[in-house]
């Protein structure tokens, strides 16, 4: 039975196995994948509607529209529907883009030498001059200038084939500096059933000194030609909030990290994503440039967040690339392919989805592939039946085994053999045949006392028992097969 026991435990040990599904394992370090499918660049213009009322000759109106770009950046797509958090400097103008319309109009229209910048000028004829001041910002009753101002941000998401147009954001909140966090939503709902990919926000920032990080981001519009840009960079001494922010350091001091980022910053990485080395996860912002490049941190971002009423959270689209991602970096490359293919089909322009699929198309049923479903044997996307065939036939024998077992285990039955009765010319020997003791367990039937006769053959020498009918030999006292005295 123990045997028995020990086989049946082994069944159900191989069906657990078989049924197992790959063990998750935590992302290697410095992985950006889980964060760069969901990196945009961003490019804002304030576009200005302007209308000039000449006085000056005939009354006449002129209008004009112009646009003034002010920002290029990346930013990180936090929610399935596209909305992005980025840097205030990626949304707000700053600048005084309607004096600047002003100035270019003016120009235009009475052939004046005015510079096309953010500058109130004067002009040395009176009449103009006048005219002019009263075109510039604020509006007043005698204004000669109409102006509308408004601000324009696109959002090109990393996809291929590269998405000409992109899609169009507002600002919905944002903090009161430069360098602040802000919350840009889409304008129009993004198409699709599944939205967008996400990047996963980290709860804090790492505290030791050095601890590597990873910044991704653009350095122009996504294209053939223009793919995301991944650095490697070590955060410094110091805290995260402020006007400082957390400052970048090289532990080894091989590299000045923080002209490094700042160059980066000012080529279109304002605003990049840092992601920490341990999860792949978001913990702060790209801000600065120049020579200096810092970090915010990510609870600044939750915080605008919050203000804003938008809720950071992951999709679909994220649930089936983590899952394949995790089967990539763990070398279960035929596993992987049907995950990145799933991906694709939910998001078709997903560029890391689709580079990942190439390499694990390339390595699966390879030497490096952990997997052990044949490539060949699996269609993509389809449930493999080797597990059940495994599983029938581990159960098959374990049924046979235990038929096995239990016939092993049975009582031994008591059969009876039937008499041979003696040769008439058998020599009379009491050796050749003993006595035969019968268990008293199995009791005979026996025949009335009075019905008990000795049975005559023809030949007078030859007598049967009288209780079982057996042939008796003349040396016997008792008879061989039922034990009964021959003598009544």
């Amino acid at each position: 039975m123990a045997r028995l026991r020990a086989l049946a435990s082994g069944v159900a040990a191989a069906l657990v196995l078989v049924a197992m599904p790959v063990a998750a394992h935590e992302h290697p370090s410095g992985i950006t994948d889980l964060v760069s499918p969901a990196v945009v660049r961003l490019e804002a213009v304030s576009h200005v509607e302007i209308t000039l009322l000449d006085h000056v000759g005939r009354l006449k109106h002129v209008e004009r529209s112009y646009d003034f770009p002010f920002a290029e950046g990346t930013g990180t797509v936090v929610n399935p529907d596209g909305t992005v958090v980025a840097l205030r400097r990626l949304a707000v103008n700053d600048d005084d883009v309607a004096v600047r319309a002003a100035n270019k109009i003016f120009a235009e229209h009475h052939d004046v030498e005015i510079a096309a910048d953010d500058e109130k000028h004067e002009l040395s004829d009176e009449l103009l001059d006048r005219h002019l001041q009263d075109c510039y910002p604020p509006k007043s009753d005698t204004a000669t200038c109409i102006i509308n101002v408004t601000t324009e941000i696109t959002a090109f998401p990393n996809v291929s084939p590269a998405s000409p147009d992109g899609y169009k954001l507002k600002l919905a909140k944002a903090g009161g500096k430069a360098d602040s966090p802000a919350v840009l939503v889409p304008l129009d709902p993004v198409t699709g059933s599944v939205g967008m990919p996400t990047a996963p926000l980290a709860d804090k920032v790492p505290d030791q000194q050095g601890a590597p990080t990873s910044v991704a981001g653009f350095l122009g519009r996504p294209g053939p030609k223009t793919a995301h840009t991944v650095e490697i960079a070590h955060l410094g001494e110091g805290g995260t909030s402020g006007d400082a922010g957390r400052p970048f350091a090289d532990p080894d001091k091989k590299v000045n990290e923080p002209v490094k980022l700042g160059g980066l910053a000012d080529k279109g990485m304002i605003g990049a994503p840092v992601i920490g080395d341990k999860d792949g996860h978001v913990i702060g912002l790209l801000v600065g440039g120049g020579d200096e490049a810092r970090m915010i941190g990510v609870r600044e971002i939750t915080k605008i967040l919050t203000e804003a009423g938008v809720e950071p959270r992951r999709g679909a689209i994220d649930t089936a690339f983590e899952a394949a991602l995790t089967r990539y970096h763990t070398s279960y490359f035929t596993e992987a392919a049907p995950g990145f293919q799933r991906v694709l089909e939910l998001y078709p322009g997903n560029v890391v989805a689709a580079e990942l699929l190439k390499t694990s198309l390339a390595k699966r049923g390879g030497p490096e592939d952990q997997g052990t479903r044949a490539a060949a044997a699996d269609p993509a996307g389809s449930t493999p039946l080797w597990p059940f065939l495994l599983a029938a036939a581990i159960l098959f024998l374990a049924a046979g085994g235990g038929a096995y077992l239990l016939w092993r285990r049975r009582p031994p039955e008591e059969v009876t053999a039937p008499p041979q009765p003696l040769a008439a010319d058998a020599p009379l020997d009491d050796g050749a045949h003993q006595t035969v003791v019968v268990r008293r367990s199995q009791p005979f039937h026996v025949a009335p006392q009075q019905q008990q006769q000795v049975m005559t053959a023809p030949d007078p020498a030859i007598k049967y028992c009288t209780s079982c009918g057996m042939k008796l030999g003349p040396a016997h006292r008792f008879c061989g097969y039922c034990g009964h005295p021959i003598e009544t």
